[in-house]
């Protein structure tokens, strides 16, 4: 009788026991990430879907690409600082093509971007492509898992800045929900694939931050 009480006993303070919150897994990620040797793919920052992409592409043209909102600036801008209160040292910081990454880039990495066409918009411009990225593009996928997989220089952590199809394409389509800002954290190795350690809002680094 006193063993089945005790094992009632536990059942009971299991059962009451709430999960370890988010924010400590964050907070021992963020321990994790002053070392290096990770790689953070981001999603854009919130856009202004007044504007429209024009296909072909015409990179230098900022009339013909959906840029950041102030929305989408200004939790960039947070974001950039509350990386560095935490302490996480950024290598490179590569970004697609677009300008709103190229944006979303320097404004969390404090620094300039290496632009490539790795992580350009996968979708081309279409419309469909945006509203049902389903990770059919493989050679796209491609790219940005090579691009993911080389790790970092020793002590730092590389930022890669792209599209939701580009995502979609590289990881599969139950990533095809990433919302903008939205970071997959990704350890990298020597000896094989980098490894998803994490999906982070925008709002839980800058929460962290400031707590």
């Amino acid at each position: 009788m006193n063993r089945l009480a005790s094992i009632i006993l536990c059942l009971i303070i299991f059962l009451l026991t709430p999960p370890q919150s988010y924010a400590t897994d964050l907070d021992s990620l963020v321990s994790s990430l002053k070392d290096g040797g990770y790689v953070i793919v981001f999603r854009h920052g919130a856009t202004d879907d007044s504007q429209k992409d024009v296909h072909p592409f015409k990179f230098d043209d900022m009339t013909a690409q959906r840029q950041l909102s102030e929305k989408g600036r200004d939790m960039a801008r947070e974001l950039g600082v509350a990386l560095k209160k935490l302490g996480v040292p950024i290598g490179e910081v590569y970004s697609s093509r677009l300008n709103r990454a190229v944006e979303t880039g320097k404004l969390i990495g404090g620094k300039d971007v290496s632009p490539v066409d790795e992580l350009t918009d996968s979708s081309a411009g279409s419309a469909s492509g945006m509203a049902n990225p389903d990770g059919k593009n493989a050679k796209a996928g491609r790219a940005v898992r090579d691009l993911v997989n080389v790790p970092p220089k020793a002590g730092v952590n590389n930022l890669a800045v792209t599209h939701k199809t580009n995502v979609a394409d590289a990881f599969g389509k139950d990533f095809a929900d990433i919302r903008e800002g939205e970071a997959l954290v990704y350890k990298t190795s020597s000896s094989g694939p980098a490894v998803l350690i994490a999906r982070v809002q925008s709002g839980e680094w800058i929460a962290l931050a400031g707590s």
